[in-house]
């Protein structure tokens, strides 16, 4: 039997079930899942389903990562509500690919542990699961393994298995309406750094994480995942101008400027250069450099191999005595001391939570 993955928290307990009640198949993941976006998120998902089949003594294989394809196969459906015409669209990929898989490796059933998600319309896929019966002559086997307390038990499996636990089926039509709901019109999860810096709280890191994670479980280290509030950041976009000339400037986390705003050096202290608008401050390059024992040359060095956040956050910390103050902290190769200075910061600052791993 081939039974297409779409997660571990649905597949761990969907496939433990389906080995004790098929204890005469063999029994192989399939994870196939070209709707999840962006693609970081796809191979954090990909990575922990692996691990959660590896665990079970199950093999697992990966298809296509054909996110173009299924962009098509939606188009027209953008709009539509979660367990609508674009849910059904989707589980036609899902399970059309995972048929024909199965049929080229042999199989002659196919399962989805989409079955075990309270998010999806069992009607829909046991429709769905139906027609590609017909179509490619394989049977598709329905198991409501999340009835009976099977819900809880499935929880309960991937609390103690400590695996990623996504808060997004994956679509990002999906993900959009559900963002917009808390009042989040920019999710963070699409988003990504000119830097390439690995933030706090987002998928990269969750991508580093789990990786640590599974180290530890390699080397037989026992270890617990806790969960840490904390004041996160974004910078959307910045800039900084002099006579209406955009400069070269670098704005360090944690930056926030309500709106736009501007003036003239006001005085320096211990190389802190002081705006006499909006407490804004910028720091020379060189003091810059000082600080971190770099050698950028200029700024457009440091944003192609910028510091860690958590080294901005020192540097904060150095100059204005709290990690979170939020002033304005900006970066110039030349301070313009005799000019008006223009600031432009879009961000936002809010509260958030991250993984943290405890050696037990």
């Amino acid at each position: 039997m081939l039974v297409h993955l779409c997660c571990a928290v649905d597949a761990g307990y969907f496939l433990k079930k389906l080995k004790e009640d098929f204890p005469a198949e063999t029994i192989v993941g399939f994870f196939y899942d070209p709707n999840i976006q962006p693609y970081n998120e796809y191979l954090l998902r990909m990575r922990d389903t692996k691990r959660t089949c590896k665990k079970l003594g199950i093999e697992m294989i990966e298809g296509d990562y054909n996110y173009e394809y299924w962009l098509k196969r939606v188009s027209g459906y953008e709009n539509e509500p979660e367990k609508g015409v674009r849910c059904s669209i989707c589980f036609d990929v899902s399970l059309e690919e995972t048929a024909r898989v199965a049929k080229k490796l042999g199989h002659k059933k196919i399962s989805t542990s989409l079955l075990m998600s309270p998010m999806k319309s069992h009607e829909q896929l046991a429709y769905v699961g139906n027609m590609i019966k017909r179509v490619y002559d394989i049977d598709f086997v329905v198991k409501e393994y999340s009835k009976g307390g099977g819900h809880q038990k499935q929880q309960e499996m991937a609390k103690n298995n400590q695996v990623y636990r996504q808060d997004y089926c994956g679509c990002i039509f999906g993900l959009l309406p559900q963002r917009a709901e808390r009042g989040e019109n920019k999710p963070d999860e699409l988003y990504s750094p000119i830097t390439n810096q690995i933030l706090p709280a987002s998928i990269e890191e969750r991508l580093v994480f789990y990786a640590k994670r599974d180290e530890l479980e390699e080397q037989n280290i026992d270890f617990k995942i806790v969960k840490e509030n904390f004041l996160n950041y974004r910078l959307l976009s910045g800039k900084v101008t002099v006579k209406k000339q955009v400069i070269p400037s670098y704005i360090l986390f944690y930056s926030y400027l309500e709106r736009k705003n501007g003036g003239r050096i006001e005085f320096e202290e211990n190389g802190v250069y002081h705006l006499n608008r909006m407490q804004i401050k910028f720091i020379s390059l060189e003091k810059f450099n000082e600080l971190l024992k770099k050698n950028y040359k200029n700024i457009y060095e440091i944003y192609k191999n910028p510091p860690t956040i958590e080294e901005e956050i020192s540097v904060r910390e150095k100059l204005l005595e709290t990690k979170y103050n939020l002033t304005p902290l900006i970066i110039l190769e030349e301070i313009p001391l005799d000019k008006r200075i223009d600031v432009e910061i879009e961000a936002k600052i809010y509260p958030d939570s991250k993984e943290i791993l405890k050696k037990i």
